[in-house]
């Protein structure tokens, strides 16, 4: 049997490689850069010992019991909750949304549902049908909300103003009515223990998986395999002949100090005279560790290049015209599967990688085996 090839080692591309090997399909995964795990990359800071997840803090956090099953066949996953605060001119608030960050924010000592009743009062009721974020946040929370925790923050991280962004991008964006603040509503929250890098390593070990990193992908490889399964760029594959599809990207400036800098993993900051979106402090992600010094590290956010990393996929009106431009050519090249953050040029995150992984690996094995007659040449959305 020929191999098939994997550009990308990171979850996506790792996780199909390790299925198609259970099933007896042997692979070649490579990557152009040196180092496994793609955005999930972690690594050793050289001067505390800290792991720092190099890419921005990666909660893992699912209530899918097949996703917490299967990656924890790879690394024993520690529990943690993710309990964010966001810091502006009118001092540090619990976030997301809730009712500890209501009656703060407003002076006020609010009943559960006397807070429902006073943040409706708060809501723009005039706007009925949102068309972009701005509204789409005034009608959910009123202005005073928007200004103090949305407005400056999305800026910050997206380069524009609010109203020039769909009201889609804010589907995830909770309003609790009580003093829960865990950021997610996930039944599973954790890390791997042994660190994402090392975790994604013991997916890709497998007799039948073989791994080349600073390899870039060229369209001749195409011919020594049986299929290639392509999770970079979608523009970048086409030789950019539609345009460049848009993407935020991420810088990183780094503060070492003793424990404790910041008291938090993660800290919002949502004015527009802080210039980074938000730090981290990467100690907190692996308590079970003791480290004398402290890892915070401040984001800040860009638009990508075509050498940058391109991590947050803008989808404005203007790249879902260039993104359908591209399905044109998607749909005619043989061969091959377009997969994973990049490949498909949609947000991902972690769970949504393994759930897409699996689902499509199960979905090759059988197009494969001649049980299914067609092959989609990307994945379904999960």
């Amino acid at each position: 049997m020929k191999r098939v090839l994997i550009v990308g080692a990171g979850l996506t591309g790792s996780i199909i490689a390790r299925e198609l090997a259970e099933a007896g399909v042997p692979s070649l995964v490579i990557d152009k850069d040196n180092f496994i795990g793609g955005l999930c990359h972690s690594r050793r800071d050289e001067e505390s010992g800290v792991d720092v997840h190099v890419f921005g803090p990666h909660i893992f956090n699912t209530s899918n019991e097949r996703v917490w099953e299967y990656v924890q066949k790879f690394d024993r996953f520690a529990p943690w909750i993710n309990r964010v605060k966001a810091s502006n001119a009118k001092g540090v608030f619990s976030f997301p949304i809730n009712l500890h960050t209501i009656n703060q924010l407003f002076g006020v000592r609010l009943t559960p549902e006397q807070a429902v009743k006073f943040i409706d009062e708060q809501r723009d009721k005039s706007i009925v049908n949102p068309k972009n974020a701005e509204e789409k946040l005034l009608s959910m929370v009123g202005a005073q909300i928007y200004e103090t925790f949305f407005k400056g923050y999305t800026i910050k991280q997206w380069g524009v103003s609010p109203t020039e962004l769909s009201p889609d991008i804010l589907k995830r964006i909770p309003v609790r009515f009580n003093y829960d603040d865990n950021y997610y509503f996930s039944r599973y929250q954790g890390f791997p223990m042994s660190g994402y890098t090392q975790w994604i390593t013991n997916i890709l070990t497998h007799p039948l998986v073989e791994v080349k990193l600073s390899t870039s992908y060229e369209k001749v490889m195409k011919e020594e395999f049986e299929h290639v399964f392509y999770a970079g760029p979608l523009d970048e594959y086409f030789d950019y002949v539609e345009g460049d599809l848009s993407y935020r990207t991420v810088t990183f400036e780094t503060v070492r100090g003793k424990f404790e800098q910041q008291g938090c993993g993660c800290m919002n900051y949502s004015d527009l005279s802080v210039p980074y979106t938000r730090a981290h402090e990467h100690n907190y992600f692996s308590p079970w560790e003791h480290h004398e010094k402290s890892v915070l590290i401040q984001e800040f956010s860009h638009e990508s290049t075509r050498e940058s990393a391109k991590i947050y996929p803008k989808r404005m009106e203007h790249d879902m015209k260039v993104l359908a431009a591209y399905m044109s050519h998607v749909e005619k090249e043989e061969g091959v599967s377009f997969i994973g953050r990049l490949g498909c040029y949609r947000y991902l995150d972690m769970q949504q990688c393994v759930l897409m992984a699996l689902d499509y690996a199960e979905t090759w094995l059988k197009w494969h085996s001649g049980e299914l007659l067609n092959l989609p040449k990307m994945p379904n959305e999960v």
